[in-house]
């Protein structure tokens, strides 16, 4: 171990859960960004003559950019390291989030959309390449989920602060407003991250305790791209993502406009619902990361650890399939959705460890990338076939709930046939 670090001896005890806080910050933010579309949806279909097909063009759009560009962006990741990276995805994706103030038409909006999706593509693959680095194997998932838990904050956030700015400064107010935000962020993350080798404030005892793995972390030899493709462990996170992910895009961006045509809940109304599922969510992140870190502390192995915390999860995500029995009972349909979404982000918190507990460190971004891109790809398929769905079937969203919460089962099912032993790799 290369210890480059030049400090004046001063350190700040539990460094790595600091770091944890500034991905958490950021996801929080990435959220935010992206969850203001769908809050607004009722408002810009009335004002700018959208159906339903075309909101979905709109959405694909993003999930179009987020997965062509995020193989590319975490082998960038992985050249140029996490600081400037990272830097960098957040000022595009603040600047394309400001930019939905000036659209006044689909066309214009599906274009800012993908903007954001090529900045946000990276939130992911420098988040999890950030854990691998500063965290060791036995408490990534913990990690993982704690700062995934800030897409559950920001998706929080986002319900209570929209419609409070759209409704006294105009809809175009909080774009601007929570694009803006990110500025700080970068301040925050060039001023306080280094790699735990070169930070100054590191104390000596928590970088052994970082690298009490003895993994390999040299960024000198960089694994091609056809080598990952051959990998089992990364075929595995692929096929997770991708039947996986397009649920929550589901939740992420249609669920307010679920509640707006069922429940007939409109701007004002629709935040308490939404707050709902999402601090239910942000509750399942964390849970399904401690989860799997305890069964590790108490001597299971990584493979019984993960996929027992996986299975838990998949089992309880089945309460989507029964929101379309809900009736007019709203709180029981936010209730199923609530479990649903939670125990997505516990089975993301375990799925995003699996490339950094059986890959080296230097492929993790571009495993994470490969899978991001499955998972924005699938979403993008998945976006207009629902809005055409809807269109046809006169806005009947049970079927949709039904493939939601059968998707997690399959996809650990296939997880299973690819990785029977999840381990490190040589």
């Amino acid at each position: 171990m290369n210890d480059e670090r030049q400090g004046s001896g001063w350190y700040l005890p539990q460094l790595r859960w600091y770091i944890c806080g500034l991905l958490f910050f950021a996801s929080t933010i990435n959220y935010i960004d992206r969850q203001v579309l769908g809050l607004l949806k009722p408002v810009l279909e009335k004002d700018l003559g959208w159906n339903e097909a075309d909101y979905g063009w709109i959405v694909s759009a993003f999930q179009l950019a987020y997965g062509l560009v995020m193989p590319f962006v975490g082998r960038m990741i992985d050249w140029i390291g996490m600081r400037v990276g990272y830097m960098l995805a957040v000022v595009v994706w603040s600047v394309a989030a400001m930019a939905h103030a000036l659209a006044g038409n689909a066309v214009q909006f599906g274009a800012a959309r993908f903007a954001l999706g090529l900045g946000e593509s990276a939130n992911f693959p420098a988040a999890i390449k950030t854990v691998a680095y500063w965290f060791p194997r036995r408490e990534r998932a913990l990690a993982t989920g704690l700062f995934n838990s800030g897409t559950n904050i920001g998706a929080l956030i986002a319900p209570l602060a929209v419609p409070f700015l759209a409704l006294h400064f105009g809809w175009r107010s909080a774009f601007i407003f929570t694009g803006a935000i990110g500025f700080l962020w970068v301040v925050l993350w060039m001023l306080f991250f280094r790699e735990p080798e070169k930070h100054p404030w590191l104390d000596p005892k928590e970088l052994a305790l970082i690298r009490s793995d003895n993994e390999e972390h040299s960024e000198a030899v960089r694994v091609p791209y056809l080598q990952l493709l051959g990998s089992r462990a990364a075929w595995a996170f692929m096929v997770g993502k991708f039947l996986t992910d397009p649920v929550w895009w589901f939740y992420l961006f249609w669920f307010p406009g679920f509640l707006n045509s069922v429940y007939k809940l409109d701007l004002s109304h629709l935040g308490l619902p939404i707050v709902v599922v999402y601090q239910a969510s942000t509750i399942g992140s964390v849970g399904g990361g401690w989860l799997s870190s305890t069964m590790l502390r108490r001597g299971y192995t990584v493979n019984r650890a993960r996929k027992t915390a996986m299975l838990v999860c998949a089992l309880a995500v089945t309460a989507a399939i029964f929101v379309g029995n809900a009736g007019g009972n709203l709180w029981l349909a936010v209730g199923l959705v609530s479990i649903a979404a939670a125990s997505h982000q516990g089975w993301s918190a375990n799925l995003y460890t699996l490339p950094s507990d059986m890959l080296p460190r230097n492929a993790v971004g571009s495993v994470v990338g490969l899978g991001g891109m499955c998972g924005a790809l699938a979403g993008f398929l998945a976006a207009p076939a629902i809005g055409y769905w809807l269109d046809f079937s006169h806005k009947s969203y049970g079927p949709l709930f039904v493939v939601a919460g059968c998707m997690y089962l399959i996809a650990l099912g296939i997880i299973q046939l690819l990785v029977p032993d999840v381990k490190r790799l040589n």
